[in-house]
């Protein structure tokens, strides 16, 4: 691994990324399909006759550092999110949220089993994972800017979208851990004790975080209180985040996992000492070094798409059928809401981009491999992409029209 190719790779993304996401965002777009774009352009160069950064798909350095910016993208996630909304969702928002992790995964191992009869299982198993995702932030940022925050169709959407990261997650484990024991020569077809098996030890890893990790992580707060260093805080943060990854990474879970349930034990309030020191929040510290990391995420997986493959009709449709079965399966979820008087039609809108968390599962699918073959080809990747940028754009005029309507 050459260190300047490496910086000269991360500068070179970093900026396209940098350029994509203003694009997008002068456009009212989520800056992640900007970032996303303009990894796609930089893949493609090639069919312009521009081959001199083709070396960027397969440099290992740079692959390492989108790697840790996922990690620090789902401690975001988590930071977002906190164990109390977990535990407060009412039965419509966890009804929504079951309903709409499930019917998604069966209607995407279905498309696929249909365009890619060939295809091994769990790479059918990857694409029903991948629907399973839901992006929440851009929902909440219409939803937000609509001043609809207190509508009960919002609180719905917020509260099952809590849950959905973790019952995601947990199919994301289940679906790597098999990919890994196929890859191993563990089978050619399902094996059910192996899946309860991982649903087990992901369950457990999770509850284990929260109340083990909280008490490790709280203690360590203490000791840090006599520290003067304004970096203690943040450096308390990235290792707790980067230990729980590792850990989950050495029980055969995906790293994301771990570091998902880091930011989800994580409470603004053990930090209140710190901040009437004049101390910034930790979220406000993790953000910059985010800022530089995931855009370097979301380039590499528009990288992996390649535009030659959509000369295939049999790649077209396999991109419009999973996103039919995309809106369909998340419209599916709405009959989870039991509420009177709450516009289903709505919820069912709300959850239906997939934004940086399809691109996260997604990611996972191209890199794992068996036999040396990625479970996601550059042909099914492309195909997954289309399908998250499609579910994203459309989500916020859609929900826009859903509240008016309502």
């Amino acid at each position: 691994m050459e260190l300047p190719k490496v910086l000269l790779g991360a500068a070179a993304m970093s900026l396209a990324a940098a350029a994509g996401g203003e694009l997008f965002e002068r456009r009212k777009q989520p800056a992640v399909l900007g970032e996303l774009a303009a990894g796609i352009v930089l893949g493609n160069l090639a069919l312009f006759g521009v081959s001199g950064l083709d070396w960027l798909k397969s440099n290992e350095g740079l692959h390492l550092l989108a790697e840790v910016g996922v990690i620090l993208l789902l401690f975001e996630v988590g930071l977002e999110s906190r164990i109390d909304q977990l535990l407060a969702v009412g039965w419509s928002a966890a009804l929504v949220a079951h309903i709409g992790v499930l019917i998604p995964f069966g209607l995407g191992w279905a498309v696929s089993a249909a365009f890619l009869p060939s295809a091994a299982w769990y790479t059918h198993m990857f694409v029903g994972a991948t629907l399973t995702a839901t992006s929440v932030g851009i929902t909440a940022r219409v939803i937000k800017d609509l001043g609809r925050m207190e509508a009960p169709e919002s609180r719905i959407i917020l509260g099952a979208a809590v849950v959905d990261d973790v019952l995601g997650l947990i199919i994301l484990a289940v679906a790597a851990g098999m990919t890994q024991s196929a890859a191993k020569g563990g089978g050619a077809s399902m094996d059910w004790t192996l899946v309860g098996g991982i649903v087990a030890k992901a369950a457990a890893f999770l509850v284990g975080a929260i109340v083990l990790g909280r008490l490790i992580h709280v203690n360590a707060l203490r000791l840090a209180e006599s520290f003067h260093s304004r970096g203690v805080t943040l450096v308390l943060a990235l290792s707790f985040c980067f230990a729980l990854s590792a850990l989950a990474g050495m029980m055969g879970l995906a790293p994301i996992v771990g570091a998902f349930a880091a930011g989800l034990v994580l409470e603004d309030d053990d930090y209140a000492v710190f901040e009437r020191r004049g101390f910034a929040p930790v979220h406000d510290m993790v953000r910059p070094i985010a800022a530089v990391l995931v855009p370097l995420f979301f380039v590499m997986m528009g990288l992996r798409a390649d535009l030659r493959s959509f000369a295939s009709w049999n790649v077209i449709g396999l991109a419009l059928a999973v996103t039919v079965a995309a809106v369909a399966g998340k419209q599916a979820c709405a009959l989870g809401v039991l509420d009177k008087g709450v516009s289903r039609l709505t919820v069912g809108i709300g959850m239906i981009p997939r934004g940086e968390v399809g691109l996260i599962f997604a990611g996972m699918g191209a890199s794992l491999t068996v036999a040396g073959q990625p479970v996601f080809d550059g042909a099914v990747m492309s195909a997954m992409i289309v399908m998250v940028l499609l579910t994203t754009l459309v989500t916020p005029p859609l929900l826009l029209w859903a509240f008016r309507r309502g």
